[in-house]
């Protein structure tokens, strides 16, 4: 048995993707941002949502004529043939295990900071290792539980942000005090700029749902439209966000904050109720992040070894119509990063960040050559002013690269060529 069951709607495909999308990048790289960008940081939003779904209406065309599991792996199979394919879904798979990875961390910390113990290594490394394990359970048990489960999270965060919206600006337009937006661009466009940079990073998930497109019901028309609604419901909800949060506390004061969204809403309601809630949703939002990104990771494995790049054993179905294998596979290694690097988070998300880049490099790099050499297959939607969106979303692929830690590349470039060894290991082994 190799084919995935369809038991994905346009809904639960597009809660896949908000999941993936809405997490600790919200909650605490608006702080960050603001720190860079001051008021501005709400273009910085804007900026940074530009050019995630340049690469998004890509991944959208190309989601509508090629179904198969997968996402960036297959389109670039497709385009570009089996080795590149097999670059980029060897640097997806491990970005998503490298991202579930530095989210769980972050569950960690927000769940010392609620409970209120002290934030040591050790705990973190403790409940960084043993959420995913329990995340992996709940995938083993199906993609229909495990879609369900991550649902529920999600409608929980984003009413948790809805709330935010509301009460803060409900509060701002009642005082009708507006000072906090002024001066405007206090460190200038290059601020602005380094903050979009940044939250970019906040923007990124969409891939997931096209990683999932063989469990997706009638997928010609459901993924691309998946896509295209968790990004702008996503949008729109950080575009909100920001815009309340730095007009009820200053920017300089936000950026210090480690609970930046919790510390806004506290200038507008003194309610404990809302305060806690938002405070909770943090947990709601990286717990969904890492079951999303288990599901990717596994589906990508699960390709991979389906196409023979890696070994063929990956790639077996449980009776329970998941690729057990490599969802098993995937949570193992997810608790044994969190567990060897010692929660250090910034070298994670260096790696992480990389990966990201690398794929919507091809993502964008495939739309332009699937154009070329499939220019008949029957495309249920197709990017607009083409070829102009995909060219734009490769060169800011390449502008991004250039405020990646050196650390980053470094390391990327070492996991690649232990990709290139095993993939030449494998070839040899499946050709004797």
């Amino acid at each position: 048995m190799t084919e995935l069951t369809r038991s994905l709607g346009l809904w639960t495909a597009t809660g896949i993707g908000i999941g993936a999308i809405i997490g600790t990048g919200i909650f605490v790289l608006i702080g960050v941002a603001a720190g860079l960008a001051g008021p501005a940081v709400i273009l910085s939003f804007l900026i940074a949502g530009f050019v995630a779904l340049l690469s998004g209406l890509s991944a959208a065309e190309l989601s509508s004529f090629i179904t198969e599991t997968g996402g960036s792996y297959i389109y670039t199979t497709k385009a570009f043939g089996a080795f590149p394919g097999f670059i980029v879904g060897w640097m997806k798979s491990f970005d998503y295990i490298v991202g579930a990875s530095a989210v769980s961390l972050g569950f960690a910390a927000y769940l010392t900071y609620f409970i209120g113990i002290p934030p040591v290594n050790a705990t973190l490394v403790a409940i960084g290792t043993i959420w995913p394990l329990f995340l992996m359970l709940l995938n083993l048990k199906g993609m229909k539980e495990a879609s369900g489960a991550n649902n529920i999270l999600v409608l929980l965060k984003v009413s948790a942000l809805i709330l935010f919206i509301l009460v803060g600006g409900y509060f701002l337009i009642s005082h009708g005090d507006y000072s906090n937006y002024q001066p405007f661009f206090p460190e200038g466009i290059k601020g602005m700029l380094s903050g979009a940079a940044i939250i970019f990073f906040a923007f990124i998930g969409f891939n997931t749902v096209a990683m999932v497109a063989e469990e997706v019901k009638d997928p010609e028309r459901n993924v691309h439209r998946a896509i295209i609604l968790s990004f702008a419901i996503c949008t729109l909800l950080y575009i909100g966000v920001a815009i309340v949060a730095v007009g009820l506390v200053d920017w300089q004061t936000l950026s210090l904050s480690k609970a930046p969204l919790e510390y806004a809403l506290g200038i507008a309601t003194t309610n404990p109720l809302f305060l806690k809630y938002v405070a909770l949703s943090a947990l709601f939002a990286t717990t969904s992040v890492i079951l999303s990104s288990m599901i990717g990771a596994s589906r990508a494995l699960f390709a991979m070894a389906r196409q023979g790049v890696i070994p063929g054993v990956l790639s077996k179905i449980s009776s329970r119509g998941i690729p057990s294998a490599t969802v098993l596979l995937s949570g193992v290694v997810i608790s044994l990063i969190v567990l060897l690097t010692n929660a250090n988070l910034a070298w994670l998300a260096s790696i992480f960040n990389f990966g990201t880049l690398l794929t919507f490099f091809f993502i964008n790099a495939s739309l332009l050559q699937l154009r070329r050499t499939m220019p008949d297959a029957n495309r249920q939607f197709r990017v607009p002013f083409y070829p102009y969106t995909p060219i734009l979303g490769l060169l800011s692929c390449v502008a991004l690269a250039f405020f990646l830690n050196i650390n980053a590349v470094i390391a990327s470039a070492g996991w690649i060529s232990v990709g290139i060894l095993a993939y030449v290991i494998n070839q040899k082994r499946t050709n004797q």
